[in-house]
């Protein structure tokens, strides 16, 4: 199959779970093109990028002038030279009547340019909603043609919603081919904003299990507690209970060490709550790490915190890919009942889960794995063997690859597509 995928900022670090579906498919032996709008400015890559030649398959959006002057006379440059390409494409991008700002401003019509001549896809895959209007958009003018699959994954069906209404997935409903959510609690979100139950279905975003092995956990011989956590440093992740929770732990346990993976425009406001609970010893802003060195952290750690929290824009979170990480290398983990992530922790069996902004629960929790290693086993192996079951990225891949089969030939069974 030829298939596109329609994704923001690209390659970005922390969005292995896009990563994984793309070299999963080219590994199947699919042709898999990237569109996306420009690449992350990091010092880290993921080795897949480099091993499977990503960069070379990936097209970037023209960048579009701040200057309107220069903008016009940019696009008639671009007129001139490639009006012979898709014409109809291109006078289709400057219809302003039914684009409106996006194609009066000219950002439709510098998207476009990339696209010309481009052959047909057989799937047209939206990672985020948000990439799924345009993409559909795209299709709508003839730059891109194929089956429109979109991934509804967090922010898009959170925040976005929040921000711009709950009618505004009201046409790529009607028109998008199917629809994937990355876990019950946004499938249901997206059938109550308007999505035919029978156009969508839940398929999570998977991890190579193969690198996030199992290791029973086990009190270090001289009694030093480690904790880790690995995401980005933004409000929704709530990274500031978890430290005001260990400032309490800390005057029962002084052994302990918190390790913080990533990064993010909190750091420095984290940086400061940290210093001012004089906690300057025991937890430790890391900034990013590679996958390696991430693997290194959590084989040392004894305890995974993911203190989730609804943002105050509206932005919440799916099931996260470093929470599973975490429970399938063994680690019992501390979580929030927040968006979908208790469909991935199950309280008291593979760890707790705890109301969200509440540092005084997750140092409860803390206190008791701390004092109950004998738990740590139990616990960790019962969330590596669900986290193998249900996000196994390899068996997750092969299931796309079913999906879009059955999206392209459009056999469809009365309860709409099966995983």
């Amino acid at each position: 199959m030829r298939i596109a995928f329609l994704v923001g900022y690209f390659p970005v670090l922390s969005e292995t779970f896009i990563l994984n579906q793309i070299t999963g498919l080219i590994a199947r032996g699919h042709e898999v093109h990237i569109y996306g709008t420009k690449p992350k400015e990091s010092d880290f890559v993921h080795p897949d990028v480099e091993k499977y030649h990503l960069i070379e398959k990936t097209h970037y959006a023209l960048s579009v002038p701040q200057n309107q002057l220069w903008r016009v006379f940019q696009a008639l440059i671009l007129i001139w030279k490639n009006f012979h390409k898709a014409p109809l494409v291109l006078l289709r991008s400057l219809n302003f009547f039914k684009y409106g700002r996006q194609a009066a401003s000219l950002r439709l019509f510098y998207s476009v340019i990339p696209l010309l001549n481009t052959q047909p896809y057989d799937i047209i895959h939206c990672q985020f909603g948000t990439f799924a209007i345009d993409g559909m958009i795209l299709r709508n003018i003839g730059a891109l043609q194929g089956k429109l699959v979109t991934s509804f994954r967090g922010y898009d069906i959170s925040w976005y919603v929040q921000e711009y209404g709950k009618r505004v997935y009201e046409e790529l409903f009607t028109t998008g081919d199917f629809f994937l959510a990355n876990c019950k609690f946004f499938h249901k979100r997206a059938i109550k904003l308007g999505c035919e139950p029978e156009k969508i279905i839940v398929h999570g975003s998977g991890i190579d299990c193969n690198s996030f092995q199992f290791k029973p956990r086990y009190p270090h011989p001289e009694g030093k507690i480690r904790i880790a956590t690995t995401c980005r440093l933004i409000e929704k992740k709530g990274i500031e209970y978890s430290i005001r929770a260990l400032a309490q732990v800390a005057k029962m346990h002084p052994n302990i060490e918190y390790n913080i993976i990533g990064d993010g425009y909190l750091k420095e406001h984290l940086q400061q709550v940290i210093q001012d609970l004089k906690l300057n010893k025991q937890v430790k802003l890391l900034g990013w790490k590679n996958q390696p060195e991430i693997i290194e952290i959590l084989e040392k750690s004894h305890i995974f915190i993911a203190p989730s929290v609804t943002a105050k824009d509206g932005n919440e979170d799916a099931p996260v890919n470093t929470l599973k990480e975490a429970m399938a290398m063994g680690l019992p983990v501390i979580a929030t009942l927040h968006g979908g992530i208790p469909e991935l922790v199950k309280d008291g069996t593979s760890g707790f889960l705890v109301p969200e902004r509440d540092a005084n629960a997750i140092a409860e929790k803390l206190n008791y794995l701390i004092e109950h290693p004998e738990k740590w086993l139990e616990m960790g192996k019962a969330g590596s063997i669900y986290v193998s079951t249900h996000y196994d990225i390899n068996k997750l891949n092969d299931e796309l690859v079913e999906i879009y089969r059955q999206v392209i030939s459009e056999s469809k069974t009365k309860n709409g597509i099966k995983s």
